[in-house]
């Protein structure tokens, strides 16, 4: 369920008011307005995120200059060249007035298929952790192992909201099996609610 969706429900399903959804989650009263207005007008398939991009744009790269592109991309490597944008840039300039920009040269080759990623160059700050945008929207599920004191081992195995880190379930088993994460699962959605969808290590 996407955002616009729980805020629609939670107000006109729960009676939660306009000005505490806004508040809970972030956002502006008025978009929560202008929701249940399409709401109204065209029921839950009128909350489907609409397309923002333009039916045309006049500075979109033309086919020539695409098809250019890879196949100087093609030729440059067969013949043991660097194959970069500046390099394509430069030979894409002997033959044609306008070249597009180094950054558009490199979109282009992406969405062609023909960069290789190398996810070791990332940097740091594109390293950002994934976390559900709203409640029971993604429960995950793991197991620890523990020792005893006895020296016996047992397998603990957790439910968390990961959304609101709100701890679901904890419960200590010899051996976690398949039975038993269906029956905590199905005690934890009896308190919470089904959750969107589950992930599991296991």
């Amino acid at each position: 369920m996407d955002k616009a969706r729980y805020l629609v429900e939670a107000h006109v399903l729960e009676g939660r008011s306009v000005s505490e959804l806004a508040a809970a989650h972030g956002v502006h009263r008025s978009w929560i307005y202008k929701l249940l207005a399409r709401y109204r007008d065209g029921g839950l398939q009128a909350l489907e995120p609409r397309s923002r991009r333009p039916r045309s744009c006049k500075h979109e790269t033309s086919p020539e200059i695409v098809k250019a592109i890879v196949s100087l991309r093609g030729e440059l490597e067969s013949e043991g060249h660097d194959a970069g944008a500046e390099t394509i840039a430069y030979h894409l300039g002997k033959h044609h007035e306008k070249v597009p920009s180094l950054s558009t040269i490199w979109r282009i080759l992406r969405r062609e298929g023909l960069v290789v990623e190398q996810p070791q160059k990332r940097p740091r700050s594109s390293l950002i952790r994934f976390q559900a945008e709203l409640p029971n929207e993604m429960w995950q599920a793991d197991i620890t192992h523990w020792e005893l004191s006895g020296g016996e081992h047992a397998e603990i195995l957790n439910m968390i909201d990961d959304h609101s880190r709100l701890f679901l379930a904890s419960k200590a088993f010899s051996t976690v099996k398949a039975r038993d994460v269906v029956d905590v699962f199905h005690e934890a959605a009896e308190l919470h609610g089904l959750p969107a969808c589950f992930l599991s290590d296991g």
